[in-house]
């Protein structure tokens, strides 16, 4: 492949172009799985090509912990590469945090079952901005208590780490509900015109609803904050189902 300025040779699809300085992809998307990460690289609506990265995983700590960052290491330098103006990124969110935390990019979550069309057909749409402030620095507010203890507790960062969230404002207490036995459980409700959710937090009889501040600015896109953060707890097994 050549550079699309100086007609160079490049190694890979997509590549900075280091004769000229220049790039020639504009966007790269991640399809994460434990073992496998996918990157597709994009100029505008066009795509330059694929470059696939595996892994064998390792079981138990500390050697799962090293695989992990050595295999996110070889993702993030080849992304480094290409000096995309934006990373795109769908699948597996322990890969997804590794390779976050080796670059400076911004990266912006695809939920859909087909992550390149999807960014092919919303390229033209703001993309959602990312907050990288530390989970337990966007709690907040006049209600401090959490249910569930230490659940509520982990459930509560486990939203907050979401890169889309801005806040998440704890509200009072009502602990008139019927009782359950299931445990903690919790859901992000439909978004509201401007962007944010609520997150209800149901233990036994006790039940909270949180509010949660998105970057999305509307309720379509605030829709898709709330559908990736329900996916969210069904994995972390806090979800309603």
């Amino acid at each position: 492949m050549r550079c699309r300025q100086c007609h160079s040779e490049i190694d890979k699809p997509g590549d900075y172009c280091l004769v000229c300085r220049s790039a020639n992809a504009d966007g790269v998307v991640c399809e994460i799985a434990r073992d496998r990460v996918t990157l597709t690289m994009l100029l505008e609506d066009e795509i330059l090509g694929e470059t696939t990265i595996t892994t064998v995983p390792e079981s138990g700590d500390p050697a799962e912990v090293v695989e992990r960052r050595n295999f996110a290491g070889r993702v993030a330098d080849e992304i480094q590469r290409k000096r995309p103006e934006a990373v795109y990124a769908a699948g597996n969110r322990d890969v997804l945090r590794e390779i976050r935390g080796q670059l400076h990019y911004d990266f912006y979550r695809v939920t859909d079952d087909d992550p390149v069309a999807a960014v092919i057909e919303r390229r033209n749409e703001p993309a959602l901005a990312t907050v990288e402030t530390p989970p337990e620095e966007k709690i907040g507010g006049s209600h401090s208590t959490l249910i569930g203890g230490r659940t509520g507790v982990k459930v509560v960062h486990l939203v907050a780490g979401h890169p889309h969230v801005k806040k998440v404002i704890p509200g009072p207490i009502d602990a008139g509900g019927s009782g359950s036995r299931s445990g903690l459980r919790a859901k992000a409700t439909r978004a509201g015109e401007n962007g944010n959710v609520r997150l209800l937090l149901r233990d036994g009889s006790s039940v909270q609803e949180n509010r949660v501040v998105t970057t999305a600015p509307d309720r379509e896109t605030g829709e898709r904050v709330r559908a990736d953060l329900n996916a969210l707890l069904d994995e972390g097994g806090y979800g309603v189902g």
